[in-house]
């Protein structure tokens, strides 16, 4: 077996910024793994917030058994990109070696579309009314929020896109005050759910207070180690396989949420349609998805994901699974 790592970047359409910073561009790894002449693929998006670069997801890749299995892995990788974009490639590969798709190999029906959040990037309140506008045909739009002018921003999404169902993501950045006054607002202005509203780590007062709406864990849930420490804080979380450290995972935290009763939320980094692949399967049932990381794309893979009206659709066994 051959393990093949190369860094590949994707123009952003526009530049996405959240309350973290901007970028115009999505870096990537990809992911190869060629065993008696079966291909399989995997992507992951390292990402600063856990103290992953590409140069360091790379090392953690390169330094495992060429012989490495799913099962394996969980003792030589903790949860992360680096486990992510093995898994997923390993599951690639053995769909393709049976000759049958990744959702046969698990056990479940196939997927069917799903409809995705758009997602809008921090800016000024006057660029924010000015793009929910444009996407008002949109029936979900994900607000990336986390600073002092959070109201006007919102004021101004609502206008600019007065029938879309709105979720906020404050990406760590507020404080239970803040939280705690805006979210009457975030009420009357049709807001159905609010994700990370305040630091992992420093969330033990979502616990405390009133929770009108829903609140989803993000950077507070990486896999299902992380659910002790939610209960009583938060309603939901959002399953990103870059950090469960894959669809393996993914698939478990999954059914273990549920079992929990929390709502489940299935999202992404900023990645190509490689990356989407696996969680379009994680994502049926799913309350809450937002798999939009190609729509943010200038450039993707070939055989992308499709997207339209219905939502985001199962991947092409040429592209992955």
């Amino acid at each position: 077996m051959i393990i093949t790592i190369t860094q590949d970047v994707f123009r952003l359409a526009e530049v996405f910024t959240i309350s973290r910073g901007s970028r115009t561009e999505a870096k990537v790894l990809t992911i190869k793994i060629l065993r008696e002449g079966v291909t399989g693929w995997g992507e992951c998006v390292p990402y600063a917030r856990y103290g992953e670069t590409l140069e360091s997801v790379a090392d953690q890749i390169s330094g495992l058994p060429v012989d490495v299995t799913r099962e394996e892995l969980y003792g030589l990788l903790e949860a992360g990109a680096a486990r992510n974009a093995v898994d997923c490639a390993l599951w690639d590969l053995e769909a393709k070696a049976a000759g049958i798709r990744v959702w046969d190999l698990i056990g479940v029906a196939a997927p069917r579309p799903c409809i995705t959040a758009f997602t809008l990037s921090l800016d000024t309140p006057e660029n924010m009314k000015i793009s929910a506008a444009k996407q008002a045909h949109r029936p979900l739009l994900k607000i990336k929020l986390g600073t002092s002018d959070d109201m006007s921003r919102l004021e101004a999404v609502r206008a600019g896109a007065p029938k879309s169902k709105i979720i906020v993501d404050a990406n760590e950045g507020w404080t239970s005050e803040v939280y705690t006054d805006l979210a009457p607002h975030l009420i009357r202005l049709g807001v159905s759910m609010v994700e990370q509203p305040m630091p992992a780590g420093q969330d033990d007062m979502l616990g405390e207070i009133s929770r009108p709406l829903p609140v989803c864990a993000d950077e507070s849930c990486h896999d299902r180690a992380s659910l002790p420490d939610l209960k009583g804080k938060y309603d939901m979380v959002n399953i990103k396989l870059d950090k469960t450290g894959g669809l393996s995972e993914a698939l478990a935290l999954d059914a273990a949420a549920r079992v929990d009763g929390y709502g489940v939320m299935v999202g992404c980094m900023v990645g190509s349609s490689l990356a989407m692949a696996p969680a379009t399967i994680v994502a049926q049932g799913a309350e809450v998805v937002d798999l939009d990381g190609p729509l943010l794309l200038a450039e993707d893979r070939d055989n992308a994901l499709h997207f339209n009206e219905d939502g985001v659709h199962p991947p092409v066994a040429a592209l992955w699974g």
